[in-house]
């Protein structure tokens, strides 16, 4: 039961809140606000209920403040850190609502202000953690390759690395070993998207002979290639490439290319998807601009799957070398230039002078051979480490033997199409599709090849 003496004082301590600092008006933790500090004997803040110590009735478990009759323990009525504020349980995010610092545990109440525990009713903060309900995404991987191509109407019939992901969803298989006792093991990517595991490569190899026996088609078509077959020219199997001569170091990694002596090359004669006959198709790889002969025929790209000579346009595959047995561009060499059988050609004629040198320490080679029916064909190249592509042809097919083409589809890599393997060169990276990509995709397609080899 209260007095009228008692509702006064009340009235008169939520007038003094309000001229404080809050905008919440909160009474003290009891009806002891007598300046003595006697609390209003031992009733004052004794009551459970009074003494609301910041308003989720802190201050308000049994008995508060009535201890000693006091009303004056310190930090009574939801003491200045109380934040008096259950309406901490936060919605995610928030920042701790409920930590409205102590309103109803101002100077009123009577100086030390009976009736609740320091704190009580709000632990600071609570439901306010920083970031929740907003924790921070994964990193962004950037469009690989043959996610740009797949936008630009291409989609990737076989992608290659044993560097990294050429999708940035890719989270698989690159490469796989094989230790000189014929003990095998895959070598993945460190994350989706990223680079190969070039320490896993060196904890399986060791000190042994290692070889790479498999090079994954990160494409659904599941084009692998493994060491090409006899062939017309070559009339015994290819050799394996040494997994340890190659180690190079891409943006910060550690990881290995395939090194392509003499006698080494990689085939499938039975593919998925590759274009064929006179369709359309676009490929590129990585190369070293550094490493290469007259030889015939460092090649990547379509080829024949009987792997013979089958005659000028069974083969449209990308070649780098300064070869100058059938056709050459301007000066001596290195060029990319175009395999489409019984003639390297770095145009429409030869020498094709506006197909310059390249030689640069990773150079971007690429070949693409338009639709059906429009006698086209196109050479580009570039640094991979910085800059644009070049157009080093843009035209028509060399002669009416290669008009239409007679293309078969097989994917080779590092021979010519009749197993003709007595080039040299190193790979890091090639695609193809079966369509003819835009500029823009290519252009796309080299910033990303940039973004990787440049660091």
């Amino acid at each position: 039961m209260r007095t009228a003496k008692m509702w006064t004082r009340i009235s008169l301590m939520a007038v003094i809140v309000l001229g404080g600092s809050s905008c919440t008006i909160r009474l003290a933790s009891s009806d002891a606000g007598d300046p003595t500090g006697t609390g209003g004997g031992t009733e004052t803040g004794g009551q459970t209920g009074l003494g609301e110590g910041g308003s989720g009735a802190s201050g308000g478990t049994p008995g508060q403040g009535g201890s000693n009759a006091s009303g004056g323990t310190p930090g009574a009525g939801g003491s200045a850190t109380g934040a008096g504020g259950s309406a901490s349980g936060g919605q995610p995010g928030t920042t701790g609502t409920g930590g409205v610092s102590a309103t109803g545990g101002h100077a009123a109440a009577g100086a030390s202000g009976s009736g609740g525990t320091p704190a009580t009713g709000g632990t600071t903060g609570a439901g306010g953690t920083m970031g929740a309900g907003g924790a921070a995404g994964a990193p962004v991987v950037p469009k690989g390759p043959c996610d740009i191509y797949g936008s630009d109407g291409g989609p990737c019939v076989a992608a290659y690395s044993t560097v990294r992901a050429l999708y940035a969803a890719y989270n698989g298989k690159l490469y796989q070993l094989r230790r000189a006792d014929g003990t095998t093991h895959d070598v993945s990517v460190l994350s989706a998207g990223g680079f190969a595991n070039g320490a896993d490569q060196d904890t399986f190899c060791g000190s042994s002979a290692c070889t790479i026996s498999i090079i994954y088609d990160q494409s659904p078509r599941g084009n692998n290639l493994t060491k090409a077959p006899p062939g017309g020219a070559k009339t015994t199997g290819d050799n394996e490439a040494d997994a340890k001569a190659l180690p190079v170091t891409i943006s910060g990694h550690k990881v290995y290319g395939e090194h392509n002596p003499i006698g080494v090359g990689y085939r499938n004669n039975k593919p998925s998807g590759t274009a064929t006959a006179d369709n359309p198709e676009t490929e590129y790889m990585i190369t070293s601009g550094g490493y290469y002969n007259n030889g015939c025929c460092f090649d990547f790209g379509n080829m024949e799957t009987t792997s013979r000579d089958d005659g000028e346009g069974t083969m449209e595959a990308i070649y780098f070398g300064n070869c100058t047995l059938w056709g050459k561009g301007s000066g001596s060499g290195p060029w990319v230039m175009g395999d489409l059988e019984n003639g390297l050609w770095a145009g429409n004629g030869s020498p094709y002078n506006g197909n310059t040198p390249v030689s640069y320490t990773y150079v971007t080679a690429m070949l693409k051979g338009d639709a059906t029916g429009k006698n086209h064909w196109a050479i580009k190249a570039g640094n991979a480490q910085s800059g644009a592509l070049t157009k080093m042809f843009d035209g028509p097919r060399p002669s009416s033997r290669y008009n239409p083409m007679r293309k078969e589809g097989a994917i080779g890599l590092g021979t010519g199409g009749d197993n003709s393997n007595s080039a040299q060169g190193n790979f890091f990276e090639g695609v193809m599709t079966a369509a003819y990509s835009s500029d823009a995709a290519d252009d796309a397609v080299q910033a990303n090849i940039v973004s990787v080899y440049g660091h």
